[in-house]
């Protein structure tokens, strides 16, 4: 009752230049989402991903089903 759910908007980004990615190092296990430019290779930070739900969240705000992940 005294907390509700926040509503997430979804964020329009282009898709026929930039793909949704999830960078994992291999080193400390730290995950960050974003989105990189399919031609220069560049990346936009996201989101830090701590947990399953920070998925999910970012997910929710992009409107993606599936996600990539580099190494």
């Amino acid at each position: 009752m005294f907390f509700k759910k926040k509503k997430i908007d979804k964020i329009e980004y282009d898709e026929e230049n930039w793909k949704p990615v999830m960078r994992c190092s291999i080193c400390n296990g730290e995950r960050v989402a974003g989105l990189k430019n399919i031609h220069t290779g560049e990346f936009k930070d996201g989101t830090l991903i701590s947990n399953d739900h920070d998925l999910e969240e970012f997910m929710k705000k992009y409107g993606i089903d599936e996600i990539t992940k580099e190494y």
